[in-house]
């Protein structure tokens, strides 16, 4: 931002203050850079910084003496939250803030949850990875069935052992009418992702390509973001003519549409995570995007955004600062008052530090040896389910595994025989995947993956239930965010899990963001101010949205 001292020519610029004098009051600074849709005046008066807002900026020339004029030290434009990130982004999906609520499996991120951050001017996306079809369709009942039309998407997860189940959600989701997803977990693209986005593209009137469902890819490897970023694959295209899933006309559209025009940088979050640092992965997404962009004559522009880490009013002024078109926020919203998890867990949630997490074996990609971050504190479940994948790895069958190991899984882990808990896993299956069933019989391998893997599913399932014989085994899906937010909000009404609601938590981020970074820009032109002036703490949603309007009146 340009600095309005002095010119190069030596002339000051004068502040000409309107109805109200500067101030030197802390509390009227603090008031003053949360007033984000005003300009703020810093200037000198008996050798203190005063804050003043209105009034009018005088260039020397103008006057040799000016009549309570005060020589302006900085200045700061407004700077509402409307105003961050990517206009595009959010014209896109007709919302006010570029702020995703992302998907949290097992319903975390439920239909109130993405109901209340679209009616606020948010999206939200329903966490439907790990629920069947039936249950999803409930959800999108629900929330199809919302007075006032909201912005809203649903989940769509990578399932390599379960490509039938990801068919079958993306064949409810096109009945449904569902048009906007969040692919998540995608190490690679699939039929049936290609299949969602392409059903339906067509010309316009104008000529114009209309592709009516979009993708918000979530990523972190560059490798598969330039997939999301190019065009569908033609052996994709080919396969899904054969099948008659797409028309010929459809197929040959392709070529003019990314499979994603948005994509999320994801770093070290909660859930399938690689742990990528946030300072790094955003710039080579942003080079990806600019990339691709220069390489194919897209209608419409990339967008990046940026999720793992975003929990204070400083990460997301920074995720905005670098360029992100949008944040996305997961581990802090599951210890909100609208999450699908229960009240035990928001609890152990909102006591969490930033070291309280690691990660674990997954139980969707179990055999794969791929991991998600969760809670450590509190559970014995990271060490288990690591045990589990040990003995996976060591074993080609439950009776190889020596006996004495096998009397302590049943009774600690499995809590029942061997053989009981796999007839719990076939009764899971046989509603979900018969296939594995007949797979397991033929292979005590995977017989045995598909048991350990019951328990790693049911220790999320125990956890969002509240499953009070089994909170050693909560499986509590959690980045390092959860601790950052903890931190912030110490001392503050949000400190309490019953006080934290999702669009408070947003709004509070954001108009943080905003006021970090005008906070950032005095400091550009030379004005530092002490740290209780500067310091953003959470405020009542009352007082944030009176902020938002411009009507909060000073104390």
């Amino acid at each position: 931002m340009q600095n309005l001292t002095p010119s190069d020519k030596g002339q000051p610029l004068w502040w000409q203050p309107g109805a109200k004098l500067p101030s030197t009051d802390p509390e009227d600074f603090k008031h003053a850079l949360r007033q984000v849709g005003q300009p703020l005046y810093i200037v000198k008066l008996k050798d203190r910084w005063a804050v003043g807002r209105g009034g009018l900026i005088l260039a020397e020339f103008e006057t040799n003496s000016p009549s309570q004029a005060y020589p302006l030290q900085a200045h700061l434009p407004s700077l509402h939250p409307e105003n961050l990130g990517d206009p595009c982004f959010k014209h896109r999906h007709g919302l006010r803030y570029p702020y995703v609520i992302g998907a949290m499996a097992n319903g975390i991120t439920s239909v109130e949850m993405v109901s209340q951050a679209g009616q606020a001017g948010l999206i939200g996306f329903f966490g439907s990875a790990g629920l069947l079809p039936p249950e999803v369709e409930s959800a999108i009942d629900r929330l199809q069935a919302v007075p006032e039309p909201i912005p809203f998407g649903f989940n769509l997860i990578h399932s390599p052992h379960e490509p039938d189940l990801e068919a079958a959600i993306v064949d409810l989701y096109l009945r449904r009418g569902v048009h906007l997803v969040s692919a998540s977990a995608y190490m690679d693209l699939t039929d049936a992702l290609i299949h969602y986005r392409l059903k339906g593209i067509h010309r316009d009137s104008q000529g114009r390509v209309v592709c009516p469902n979009k993708i918000i890819a979530k990523v972190s490897r560059v490798e598969v973001g330039r997939k999301f970023f190019s065009p569908p694959p033609d052996k994709h295209l080919r396969r899904l003519v054969q099948k008659k899933l797409l028309t010929s006309d459809e197929a040959a559209l392709a070529a003019f549409v990314p499979v994603a025009e948005d994509l999320t940088a994801e770093a070290d979050s909660g859930g399938h995570t690689d742990n990528r640092p946030a300072l790094s992965i955003l710039p080579i997404m942003l080079a990806l995007r600019d990339e691709m962009m220069a390489k194919h004559p897209y209608q419409a522009p990339l967008c990046v955004g940026l999720g793992g880490g975003i929990a204070t009013p400083e990460s997301t002024a920074a995720a905005f600062t670098l360029g992100a078109a949008y944040v996305l926020t997961g581990s802090i919203n599951q210890s909100c008052l609208e999450s699908g998890t229960s009240p035990k867990v928001r609890q152990m949630l909102a006591e969490t530090r930033q070291a309280d997490v690691t990660m674990a074996p997954a139980a969707d990609m179990f055999e794969m040896g791929v991991k998600v971050q969760v809670l450590k504190r509190g559970t014995m479940f990271p060490l288990r389910a690591a045990k589990l994948y040990e003995l996976y790895r060591q074993h080609d069958q439950w009776e190889s595994i020596p006996s004495k190991q096998r009397e302590t899984l049943e009774r600690d882990v499995l809590r029942s025989s061997f053989q009981e808990a796999w007839e719990q896993t076939k009764a899971f299956f046989t509603e979900r995947d018969p296939h594995q069933i007949e797979r397991a019989e033929n292979d005590p391998h995977h017989k045995m993956a598909l048991v350990f893997r019951s328990y790693l599913g049911r220790s999320s399932n125990w956890a969002n239930s509240g499953e009070k014989s089994r909170i050693i085994d909560y499986q509590i899906w959690c980045g390092p965010a959860m601790g950052a937010f903890n931190a912030w909000v110490k001392g503050s009404f949000l400190e309490s899990p019953a006080n934290r609601k999702v669009v408070v938590v947003a709004l509070n981020l954001l108009l943080g963001a905003s006021v970090v970074t005008r906070c950032h820009w005095l400091q550009t032109q030379g004005v530092s101010l002490p740290v209780d002036m500067v310091r953003y703490t959470p405020l009542e949603l009352e007082t944030v949205a009176a902020y938002l309007a411009g009507t909060a009146e000073s104390k």
